[in-house]
């Protein structure tokens, strides 16, 4: 059984369908990068698997337990899945440290020593020891998304979302927030919204492209961009490609 399977997720906003009936599955330890234009529902579906916005229709099932029933408590079910946000979504009154081990405090009831030592390690892990005091004010865009990578793995989650993780930073930084989850691939699962074409290509071991709420096409990057079988994907990741650099 796969640890993450989304099953003909729906979602509409009025009378705007997002998403038309999307499914796919990853194993644990998986690193997949969704990729498509704007408007095509990428960053609504991460929405709709941790339940920020429920879909309309559908399932989301994650290690074998159905996490769209209503039933099920999507508290527990949200410890288990990391979120990293564009914006970053760091709390401003808060030191770095803080917007670690406050989750692991409330949500998972650490003791504050403990819960400090966690924070401390993942800080470490990605590269913000010597930033552990400071306000985001004082942070670079960088160094903000790497406090929301490192709020999402002291969590211990089995998969993390990441919606365009490198979109709201600054050209020089975006290096250093790549090489971060580069050094993740292969330890925890990882689901990617990204323009990334260089790291998608190096890291993801599967892509996914989506356009107007449905996957037209997947596979892995050497099959997506070597040889794409839809010509909308090939139109996509030649142009896509122009823009971002492959590299």
């Amino acid at each position: 059984m796969a640890m993450l399977e989304v099953k003909d997720v729906r979602k509409s906003y009025g009378s705007c369908e997002i998403l038309k009936g999307v499914s796919f599955s990853m194993e644990q330890e998986q690193t997949k990068v969704i990729i498509g234009p704007s408007g095509s529902g990428k960053s609504t579906l991460l929405r709709c698997i941790n339940q920020l916005s429920p879909p309309d229709s559908g399932e989301v099932w994650l290690d074998g337990v159905e996490i769209t029933d209503r039933k099920v408590d999507i508290n527990k079910v949200r410890e288990k899945i990391g979120f990293v946000f564009q914006d970053f979504n760091l709390f401003n009154h808060l030191t770095a440290l803080r917007n670690v081990s406050l989750g692991l405090e409330k949500v998972k009831g650490m003791e504050k020593d403990a819960a400090r030592k966690r924070s401390l390690e993942e800080l470490h892990r990605v590269g913000l020891e010597a930033q552990v005091q400071q306000y985001p004010a004082h942070l670079s865009g960088g160094q903000k998304q790497r406090v929301g990578i490192a709020r999402a793995l002291a969590m211990d989650p089995d998969i993390i979302l990441f919606d365009e993780p490198t979109s709201a930073l600054d050209p020089e930084l975006i290096g250093d927030v790549l090489d971060v989850m580069r050094g993740l691939a292969g330890k925890v699962a990882m689901l990617i919204v990204t323009h990334e074409m260089g790291f998608a290509r190096n890291v993801a071991d599967e892509i996914i492209f989506m356009e107007a709420g449905v996957i037209v096409e997947q596979g892995s990057p050497h099959e997506m961009f070597t040889n794409a079988k839809t010509k909308r994907a090939k139109e996509f990741l030649g142009r896509i490609g122009a823009l971002y650099g492959g590299s």
